[in-house]
């Protein structure tokens, strides 16, 4: 244990040792990224692409593409729409602010900069506004505090539509035992529970073993009644970084990004009832995707095999996305789009699922990236975003959110 730990503390050693502290895998990618960020997974890709996807021509993109919607941000992690808010969208910046962005109007309506830690993958990572937030008000942080350990914390809407952070209310406080793998996205789901996915902790390898301990909360899908109150409540376990995850608005299946160690990222799907039911099992750390690990066998019978995986040919930190209901690209409708922190791909997938069978059916996967992103602007993404009308977004850390338009007629 003590030589694995060392090897992978020498890995990353000599990641933050390159130019760009926060993008080894970049290097190999593109121009480079904004510092203070660095890759949750330890390697970064590989000079030799693997087989990916089918390729999309750009006829079938029918005129939409990527496009910038706002810049000049600093370190955009999250853009989350509020119920009753149709024309507005939030900004969750790491360093610790929300930035509200309505038409060409651009104002901060919470700073809480002094409260978060941002070293590392730490800072402010995820914002959820309550189902019943056009009445009540309530809205939902998720950050690492000034020790490094994770918070949950309600806010309330203030005069101007401003967030009152002088007295928020700790809904959930966990402690971290490492700087990376603090998960952070907070969703409110079909049944009106929050949803808290959590890291393992840290470190590399899960020396703790969180994700396969059902007595801690690392390394863990949660529910949390924030009407009602009580405790959090494990929903599913084995995971190492779910870092965004999100439920299909037009059929509530749930969707994961689960982030790598050294060789495999993974994307999971959930169906819905099943989800709501709970008890799934996603393998970290007796799996790393569809792979056994650290170990040449292994029994997988009682986990989660994901959807999609992919190795460091293609990228070295998977971003989830949404499954896309816009309007603006009606080939998209019904794939579930993600990428990579590292590389910036943008590929799908479309499932279906059999009658009475838990695991879905991979139908296909294309990759997009050509055909809506031809110039290669979207690097470094952090995280998807919906609308109020189903579009979609794309946040980059170099301080851009994109998002997906018809930018001309066929």
């Amino acid at each position: 244990m003590t030589t694995r730990r060392t090897l992978v503390l020498t890995r990353r050693a000599l990641a933050l040792s390159s130019l760009l502290l926060a993008l080894a895998g970049a290097l190999w990618w593109s121009r480079g990224a904004p510092r203070s960020f660095h890759v949750h997974g330890f390697g970064p890709p590989t000079r030799d692409a693997e087989p990916g996807p089918p390729r999309v021509a750009p006829e079938k993109a029918a005129g939409a593409a990527f496009v910038p919607f706002a810049e000049g941000l600093e370190q955009p992690v999250g853009v989350v729409a509020a119920p009753g808010e149709p024309g507005v969208l939030y900004v969750v910046e790491k360093v610790g602010r929300v930035v509200r962005l309505r038409g060409r109007e651009r104002a901060v309506v919470a700073d809480l900069s002094a409260r978060v830690s941002t070293d590392s993958e730490q800072g402010l990572l995820g914002l959820a506004f309550h189902p019943k937030y056009a009445e009540n008000g309530r809205v939902f942080v998720n950050l690492t505090n000034t020790r490094g350990d994770t918070e949950v914390l309600e806010l309330h809407r203030a005069a101007g539509g401003a967030f009152d952070t002088a007295s928020p209310k700790l809904v959930l406080g966990v402690k971290q035992p490492y700087a990376n793998h603090n998960g952070g996205h907070l969703v409110f789901g079909p049944d009106g529970l929050l949803w808290i996915g959590l890291g393992d902790g840290g470190s590399g390898g899960d020396p703790h073993r969180n994700g396969q301990n059902p007595t801690v909360l690392l390394g863990k899908m949660l529910r949390l009644d924030v009407d009602q109150g009580g405790p959090p409540v494990i929903q599913m376990l084995g995971l190492r970084n779910p870092w965004r995850y999100s439920f299909d608005r037009e059929t509530n299946d749930l969707w994961i990004g689960d982030v790598g160690q050294d060789l495999w990222e993974e994307v999971d799907a959930v169906r819905a009832q099943d989800a709501l039911d709970g008890g799934q099992n996603f393998g970290w750390n007796v799996m790393e995707g569809a792979h056994c690990f650290g170990t040449r066998s292994c029994d997988s019978s009682a986990f989660v095999a994901p959807v999609v995986t992919y190795g460091r040919g293609s990228g070295c930190s998977v971003i989830g996305g949404v499954v896309y209901r816009g309007s603006a690209l009606p080939a998209l409708r019904g794939h579930y789009l993600y990428s990579d922190f590292c590389t910036g791909v943008l590929r799908t997938v479309r499932v279906e699922w059999p009658d009475g069978g838990a695991a879905p059916r991979v139908l296909e996967e294309l990759d997009w990236k050509q055909a809506l992103d031809p110039k290669g602007r979207i690097r470094a993404v952090t995280s998807f975003g919906e609308d109020f009308d189903g579009e979609l977004y794309v946040a980059s850390l170099e301080g851009t959110v994109f998002k997906l338009a018809r930018v001309r007629s066929e």
